[in-house]
């Protein structure tokens, strides 16, 4: 069942996950101090600058090398996320769009990408509140790649939340090596470059995918739309600091009916909720198929339940009034059970406050 479930939010999240990869990088207005500054100038290196690097990802025991290009030119954004080895998979986000190459599933996904946040890391709004979830602090100087970098910590207060340490360039505040750890410092995930350039242009071919998609199943998700009837599930409790920042409606590869989709954070941690209606529900009033292949379409799955991890994060279904419900995240497990078992449908005048 936990293979199951760790299956179902691969499916769900690649490409989203590709734009978390990176989440180790808080971003906050949060107090007027040193290391709050040093992060916003982390966030606009980031989302400005011109950089193509290698990076090793260590997760779970596993090391894969990466290779991050970004270019901005003319106010458009256009940018590539590349595994040297391993899966083999690429994300190349081009402005509103973001495609997913993913040929050890024999799939592309392409699906709309508004947030306009680079790959490399999102850029979350602190609430005023976030004091009260997480100390930050500056832990001093050290040296990455033979450069000065300042060390950044942010640690969770409670058991809902991750925390990260980070080493800053001096020069030019790009995150030269990030941490991901829990409650009480362990290291959960380690990020760190080999190599970092910021040239001052970028040629269209380090932006273009090597993926070879011959043979390759084409899949676009569709964008957030119209509330449905499943637009009026939301979760009725959350772990303290957490809140609605995104919902509405996606179709979710070769899925018949749409899926509720929404995002709940403290203004760092993201969880990603979907809630998806049995394929039964879809309209049985279209005229029969005489088409041979039809006969061959895959059964549709069974509603799963359970944790698994998902990378760095986990992944928790249920099933609540007959839809599968499914939420994942870089957070802790407690976390995402948490948020997952609270999800329930609400009539039109009954949502609770996001």
């Amino acid at each position: 069942m936990m293979r199951q479930v760790r299956s179902r939010a691969n499916w769900l999240m690649p490409c989203a996950m590709a734009g978390v990869l990176l989440t180790g990088l808080p971003q906050s207005t949060l107090a007027a101090d040193e290391a709050r500054e040093w992060l916003e100038k982390m966030n606009n290196a980031l989302a400005t600058r011109n950089y193509d690097g290698t990076f090793f990802h260590l997760s779970e025991g596993r090391v894969e090398t990466m290779r991050i290009v970004h270019r901005v030119r003319g106010g458009r954004t256009v940018e590539r996320l590349q595994s040297l080895d391993g899966s083999g998979r690429e994300f190349v986000r081009n402005n509103n769009e973001l495609t997913c190459y993913l040929p050890d599933q024999h799939t592309v996904l392409v699906e709309p990408r508004e947030d306009h946040v680079p790959l490399l890391g999102s850029l979350p709004t602190f609430g005023p509140d976030v004091n009260e979830y997480y100390d930050i602090q500056q832990l001093g100087m050290s040296h990455v790649l033979g450069r000065a970098a300042r060390v950044i910590a942010v640690k969770p207060k409670d058991q809902y939340r991750f925390g990260y340490r980070l080493w800053l360039d001096e020069k030019t505040a790009m995150p030269l090596k990030t941490q991901l750890c829990d409650s009480s410092g362990q290291v959960i995930e380690q990020i760190f470059f080999a190599r970092l350039d910021m040239p001052d242009s970028i040629p269209d071919s380090d932006l273009t995918p090597a993926v070879h998609t011959e043979g390759m199943r084409w899949v676009r998700q569709g964008a957030t739309g119209a509330a449905t009837a499943l637009s009026a599930y939301r979760a009725s409790e959350l772990p303290p600091g957490f809140r609605l920042t995104v919902s509405g409606t996606q179709t979710l590869g070769g899925a018949n009916v749409p899926a509720t989709h929404m995002v709940y954070s403290d203004g760092l941690a993201t969880v990603s909720v979907f809630v998806e209606a049995p394929q039964a529900d879809a309209p049985h009033d279209a005229a029969p198929s005489h088409d041979p292949a039809a006969s061959h379409d895959p059964a549709p799955e069974p509603p799963m339940e359970g944790l698994a991890r998902v990378g760095s994060g986990f992944a928790f279904s249920t099933v609540v009034q007959g839809h599968q419900v499914t939420a994942v995240g870089e957070v802790p497990a407690q976390t995402v059970e948490f948020i997952a078992h609270s999800v329930r449908s609400y009539g039109g005048g009954e949502l609770p406050n996001p």
